[in-house]
């Protein structure tokens, strides 16, 4: 599909005057390059053009974050009142509340959609005139982009304040009880998964699991910054990249091994971490094992000076538990212990912006985005570049500035896809919930299993001195996107209504409230169930009777459990011939009962249709009838008493007929179809009355052609 065509399709309705022209762009590079050729004028002339719209589009954006930016602001003061009054306090304020949010994170949805569109058509665009022209106006136009970044537009700031919000509208204004402080992941057992997205998926895909979990800030202290979201890690290895190998391989106790810090360059927070597969003293568990340091302290760690005793004698004095000095104590010792044995190196560091979702109060499910992925090397292995006069473990002329346009080309990669990772407690038997399950099902993300993000940037860096690489190199070569599948993901309404997965906010949020009440009744039966198996034996025979011989009689499912425990309760301070007589009584009621409340076996009852409906598409298909009868008498009236010409065109007006007739029953076919399996489409004629116009106009031109003659 050619680029003009996606971009018709991508258009939102309610902004399209804002776009950038790119037809019209396209249509003045064409049509002045084969007129005259292409003169300094024009470029001149083409120049002003572009700069027109992208001022336009720039502005735009502008102005439409402003908007949301006080809509956020507004929301925020109303849902304050609402915490300060509890008598304003109800679930439909908050409710009403929700909806609110929910819209500008639609906005907010549409708006990095908007901004993406248009910053790929200026690329494309210049890309035509550089190609058309044979002139390099590109790069010179990278310099504008730049004083007016449509790639660098930041929309977390908006999603992180909704996500806040939505937060205290889910618990309609109290306050979640965060006990998630940062922890080692080494703690837990969990299941991960790994997935691409496109950057035309990122935002959308944010606001599908904000809407489920929030973001998790790490540092609450503080108004969160864009700087926050910025991870550097700087991987180590040797010449012969054993670490890589044994990586890839995933041979027994491979390791990884990382220097990670957060935000800036800190000079007191750098955590020293190693990785393991199937680690020996864990009984063939996978670890992840770390500790902090001051950026001091790396150096002389690295060299041996710091000692792994002295490390653990400074968490002593900072009145550390002695389970977690011994766990740094054997940690700092073994990193210490193959930095020495394998010679290691600082080999890469990988930089990239990471959006957590987690409840404060629930480590059972995390999910991680990271977007603005890129690699940089750190060796000396072709011999550019040297080590610092005393020996350093990191770049120093490398921040967060991203995209890094102070590095070498041939140094920094960055990558085209953002990575979602899933990560589930499978030791607390944690399965995936049903909203997790549809959008990684989803055309939004693309499964790539066991991606690491060192093994990426060393293939690609180091490939000549590799003897393997990883799997999924070559699924950088496809286009990762898929066709939109049909209510999926977020979606307006012909009204611009926002649909989620094709329903309604209002209509997720009871869904779930019913879901929540149906686990609530399911844990209740389970512990009555558990009670119901410590009666006496006599009593159960008497209920596992009374149930075979109930279904027996009606023809009906088995009693439901929760009911057969009453029954079993109430039987034992009666007697037992009034006793069978109340069950058989009370299990009809109760079976009657169990088939409204069990909706898994009630039957889907389908929606009337209106006569009507089916009596509008017959008066429909008559018409046309009434129409082919009209131009069949006229046919027939010029075959019977015309000369030959009209007899030629009584013929045509005759096949006219007959195709009209054709046409109109097969409408009226698919039409009753469509109603009777409730399609959504148009129900309306587009090309059948233009058609028919235009075979009329041919047959009279005929007519007049022949008989003028």
């Amino acid at each position: 599909m050619k680029y003009g065509q996606e971009l018709q399709q991508n258009i939102f309705a309610p902004w399209k005057l804002s776009y950038v022209a790119y037809d019209g762009l396209k249509h003045e590079l064409k049509n002045r390059q084969l007129d005259h050729g292409w003169t300094a004028k024009d470029e001149e002339e083409f120049i002003e053009m572009l700069d027109n719209e992208l001022s336009k589009v720039y502005d735009f954006v502008n102005a439409k974050l402003s908007e949301i930016d006080a809509r956020i602001l507004y929301c925020e003061r109303t849902i304050q009142t609402l915490q300060k009054n509890p008598a304003m306090a109800s679930d439909a304020n908050y409710s009403i509340m929700d909806e609110a949010l929910t819209e500008i994170l639609f906005d907010v949805n549409d708006l990095s959609r908007f901004t993406r569109i248009n910053f790929v058509a200026f690329q494309k665009i210049l890309k035509k005139h550089d190609k058309w022209t044979g002139l390099q106006l590109k790069q010179a136009f990278v310099e504008k982009l730049r004083e007016k970044p449509l790639d660098k537009q930041r929309f977390d700031v908006a999603i992180i304040y909704i996500s806040a919000l939505h937060d205290i509208c889910r618990n309609r204004g109290k306050k979640s009880i965060d006990d998630t402080a940062f922890e080692d992941q080494n703690e837990f057992e969990r299941a991960t998964a790994k997935y691409w997205i496109h950057p035309d998926n990122i935002t959308e895909v944010k606001a599908i699991i904000m809407l489920h979990l929030p973001v998790y800030i790490y540092n609450k202290q503080k108004k969160w910054e864009p700087v926050d979201s910025a991870i550097s890690s700087v991987y180590f290895d040797n010449p012969n990249f054993d670490l890589y190998t044994t990586r890839l391989q995933r041979d027994e106790g491979s390791e990884a091994i990382r220097f990670r810090w957060y935000g800036t360059n800190d000079k007191s927070n750098i955590y020293i971490e190693r990785k393991t597969h199937h680690a020996s003293w864990l009984d063939g568990a996978s670890v992840k094992d770390r500790f902090r340091l001051k950026e001091s302290q790396v150096n002389p760690f690295v060299q041996g000076t710091l000692t792994a005793n002295e490390i653990a004698h400074s968490f002593i004095q900072a009145n550390t538990d002695k389970s977690t000095v011994d766990h740094v104590h054997f940690v700092a010792s073994g990193i210490q212990r193959s930095f020495r044995e394998r010679q290691l190196e600082p080999m890469l560091r990988v930089y990239y912006n990471r959006t957590a979702f987690q409840l404060p109060d629930d480590q059972r499910l995390r999910i991680s985005l990271d977007t603005n992925l890129t690699f940089i090397r750190e060796d000396h292995l072709d011999g550019i570049r040297r080590r610092q006069p005393s020996y350093h473990w990191r770049r120093n002329d490398v921040g967060i500035d991203y995209p890094f346009h102070n590095v070498k080309q041939d140094d920094c990669l960055l990558f085209p896809y953002a990575i979602l990772e899933t990560k589930l407690q499978t030791h607390l038997g944690q399965q995936p919930p049903a909203w997790l399950t549809s959008l990684v099902e989803s055309h939004l993300v693309h499964e790539v299993p066991r991606f690491s993000k060192y093994l990426h940037g060393a293939c690609h860096f180091y490939r000549d001195r590799l003897a393997l690489l990883p799997w999924w190199l070559s699924e950088l070569n496809v286009d990762i996107r898929k066709p939109r599948a049909e209510n999926i993901g977020l979606t307006r309404s012909r009204s611009f209504k926002p649909l989620i997965d094709g329903k309604y906010r209002r209509a997720m949020i009871e869904e779930q409230e019913k879901a929540n009440k149906e686990a609530v009744v399911n844990k209740q039966a389970e512990r009555t169930s558990d009670r119901s198996h410590k009666s006496s034996e006599t009593q159960v025979n008497l209920q596992t009777f009374v149930q075979e011989t109930s279904k027996q009689l009606q023809g009906l499912p088995p009693v439901p459990p929760a009911k057969q425990e009453k029954r079993s309760q109430a039987s034992s301070s009666s007697q037992s011939t009034s006793i069978l007589h109340k069950l058989f009584a009370k299990g009809n009621h109760d079976l009657e009962l169990g088939t409204k409340v069990d909706e898994t076996k009630k039957p889907k009852m389908k929606v009337r249709v209106e006569p009507k409906v089916f009596f509008a598409n017959e008066r429909t298909f008559i018409s046309w009838l009434q129409f082919c009868a009209l131009l069949l008498t006229v046919a027939l009236n010029l075959l019977n008493f015309g000369d030959m010409v009209s007899r030629i065109v009584g013929g045509i007006f005759i096949g006219l007929a007959a195709g009209i007739a054709i046409y109109a029953l097969y409408r009226f076919e698919k039409r009753a179809w469509m109603i009777n399996h409730r399609i959504d489409g148009r129900y309306d004629d587009l090309w059948g009355p233009a058609l028919l116009c235009l075979l009329l106009v041919i047959a009279l031109i005929v007519n007049f052609y022949l008989r003028f003659k």
